[in-house]
């Protein structure tokens, strides 16, 4: 089961079945051939489209499709994604991450960021000395450095809030 919406909100109910797709519970016939790379044609009711796909990012599961040379972006959910989003834990509704903290006691060796610094996620802000091992604490996501709230050779312990974005 999949769940398509366009940018205008329509959304519909895709099955794959073996032998069938169902389109809100409906039989969807139609025909479609390959053309060239990443375009196709379709006939569906007796019309012909042409069908190009324009962009992929799966990670955000958005396509953007230009048929008969009108663009249309969509985005799709699959069953996983509609489970997480039923039980209320779906990536958009996940909470921004809006500081860093200690994930336990230690020094602080060095900061390698200051605010008003834009970081992306991953990027390293910090190193963190504990049980005399260093650790490169990065950006939990994309943000601006707003405040830095140690200091280089500072002891800190588990949980303190280090930075605030």
């Amino acid at each position: 089961m999949l769940q398509v919406k366009t940018a205008d909100d329509k959304t519909w109910q895709v099955d794959i079945q073996k032998d069938a797709i169902l389109l809100n519970g409906t039989p969807f016939n139609w025909d479609i051939a390959p053309i060239g790379p990443n375009t196709y044609h379709i006939i569906k009711d007796s019309k012909s489209y042409t069908a190009e796909l324009v962009e992929a990012n799966y990670q955000d599961k958005t396509f953007t499709f230009k048929i008969n040379g009108v663009k249309q972006t969509v985005s799709v959910k699959d069953r996983f994604d509609l489970l997480l989003d039923k039980l209320g834990m779906s990536n958009a509704n996940a909470q921004k991450v809006n500081d860093v903290k200690a994930p336990m006691p230690g020094l602080i060796l060095e900061i390698k960021v200051q605010p008003g610094q834009e970081v992306k996620k991953g990027d390293p802000i910090m190193i963190l000395e504990a049980m005399k091992m260093e650790n490169i604490l990065k950006a939990p996501g994309d943000g601006v450095v707003k405040e830095i709230k140690v200091a280089v050779k500072q002891n800190v312990e588990k949980n303190q809030v280090l930075i605030l974005f």
